[in-house]
């Protein structure tokens, strides 16, 4: 008998529903296997997720705890984990067999279908989580210690209680131990803090010890698509405008300095990967992070990823500080930084003084917190070096139609910083919470500093945003939204935009 296992399930349309109590849904994480079930719980009156997985009798219990103890002597999780799924199911199925046959146990071959899905899930998969970590809808998985509910942000239905819980200390500090050797990273009780990414790009936080976090282990992942978002998506969701984006691009193609601010899990970094389609195709970009999350289209880009010390110490440590400063030597055109929060600030600001057109994302809810967090310790920037920057966009929760989303708040241009820490500032996009609708105005201090720079005028500029707007939002109607498409069309422009221009009839 062939045991199938699809892990690549197509993405139902989930309903939007007003009535949250008229919630009901269900589709397939794991096929056959397993399946989310999303529904309203009258006794505890809120919307839950169940993860819904084969059931097994008490015999059948024993049976899997007796093949996954003899499995955990004879199996190579490294071999299994790393070859294909084909290769890796294969491999799950000659071990239980073979010891099924040695350990003289019977079982028909529905209940043998049942076990080699338990055996896929903790030796392959991420156990209990596995079937959570393979929705496409979730964003972010929750355990706050022992004895309580684990907690799933969702892309439709957003904070949910699952149906998981761990009830012993030792196995959920067992799989805080298996996200850090899956992330290659180290926890102990000497080190008991985990921050590290995932194989599949996931971010994970976790803490190991109960004197640390008094419920026991914990974890958090943030989980993010193998694609990034394009431009057209955002549209799509509302979260900015197809000026907005065509302003961006303007700004990114003449090498302009731009930071996105905001919330955590507000779209930073989502906003960051889809400004990176704009960045012109011949162009050297390097990015540097702390845990990987930036995923560019195109050839000539340099990831940097930052990295821990081994054990006890600062050995072997390469901080953002050390990966920045050596970047500059890498002749970099777009310097991509996933996240500013200490001294790394004084060299990108340098970077930006000297020429290099800079990207970055901070924690700050508005323009003026930004530049106060730049300006006060630890990272004490001088105001000459904070003049550097060009434009803030700021990213935000909103809630719109009683639905949780995320919107680009206002787009602010910084035209000057004075000594005393106060700025002058110039806002050309702005989103209007009540009518959900964005506004902008034609007058853009960046637009003047490139029309200086650069030669061109202002009017030729705004032009130039009317029309790339249009081409967007052609591109959205259309429902060109796939990734290679998408870059495609904006490469292609580069290149020949009267071309792009009359293939999509759009009116200068």
């Amino acid at each position: 008998m062939v045991i199938t296992i699809n892990l690549n399930p197509a993405v139902p349309a989930l309903p939007r529903l007003e009535d949250k109590k008229k919630i009901d849904v269900r589709y397939m994480l794991i096929p056959p296997y397993a399946s989310a079930h999303i529904f309203w719980d009258d006794k505890m009156s809120e919307l839950v997720y169940d993860v819904e997985e084969p059931i097994l009798n008490e015999s059948e219990k024993d049976v899997l705890d007796r093949i996954e103890e003899a499995m955990l002597e004879l199996i190579n999780v490294n071999v299994a984990v790393e070859k294909t799924l084909e290769a890796t199911s294969n491999y799950i199925d000659r071990t239980a067999r073979l010891l099924i046959d040695e350990l003289n146990i019977k079982m028909g071959p529905e209940t043998y279908q049942k076990i080699f899905y338990y055996l896929f899930r903790d030796f392959i998969g991420m156990n209990e989580v596995d079937p959570m970590l393979r929705d496409y809808f979730i964003e972010d998985i929750e355990c706050n210690g022992i004895d309580t509910p684990v907690y799933v942000i969702h892309r439709v239905y957003r904070n949910l209680r699952t149906n998981l819980s761990y009830k012993n200390i030792e196995k959920l500090a067992s799989f805080v131990e298996k996200l850090a050797q899956r992330s290659g990273r180290y926890v102990s009780y000497a080190q008991p803090l985990l921050d590290g990414t995932l194989p599949d790009g996931s971010r994970v936080n976790a803490t190991y010890t109960k004197d640390v976090t008094s419920r026991g282990p914990t974890f958090t992942v943030r989980k993010f698509t193998k694609v990034p978002w394009t431009p057209t998506q955002l549209i799509a969701l509302g979260t900015l405008s197809p000026e907005m984006l065509a302003y961006f691009w303007i700004l990114l193609e003449n090498k302009s300095n731009l930071l996105i601010a905001g919330g955590t899990a507000s779209g930073k970094t989502t906003l960051l990967n889809a400004l990176a389609f704009f960045i012109p195709p011949s162009s050297r970009v390097v990015s540097i992070e702390d845990t990987r999350e930036i995923n560019l289209p195109r050839e000539n880009w340099l990831p940097a990823v930052a990295r821990t010390s081994i054990g006890v110490g600062k050995v072997g440590e390469v901080d953002l500080f050390a990966l920045l400063r050596s970047s500059f030597r890498q002749n970099p055109d777009y310097l991509i930084v996933g996240e500013v929060r200490g001294k790394e600030a004084f060299v990108l600001f340098q970077g930006m003084a000297s020429g290099h057109s800079s990207l970055s994302t901070m924690h700050a809810d508005s323009v003026d917190t930004l530049i106060r967090r730049l300006q006060t310790p630890p990272i004490n920037l001088s105001p000459t070096l904070v003049n550097s920057l060009d434009c803030v966009a700021v990213a935000s929760h909103a809630v719109v139609k009683k639905h949780e989303t995320r919107r680009v708040r206002e787009v602010v241009e910084i035209v000057n910083v004075n000594k005393d820490g106060t700025a002058l500032i110039n806002t050309p996009f702005i989103w209007n919470a009540e009518k959900d609708l964005f506004y902008f105005k034609k007058q853009s201090k960046v637009f003047e500093k490139i029309s200086m720079r650069r030669g061109m005028t202002v009017e030729s500029l705004q032009k130039e945003l009317i029309t790339r707007a249009k081409l967007l939002y052609e591109l959205y109607k259309k429902k060109v939204f796939d990734f290679d498409e998408i870059q495609k069309v904006i490469n292609d422009y580069y290149k020949n935009p009267a071309e792009v221009v009359n293939k999509y009839g759009i009116i200068e």
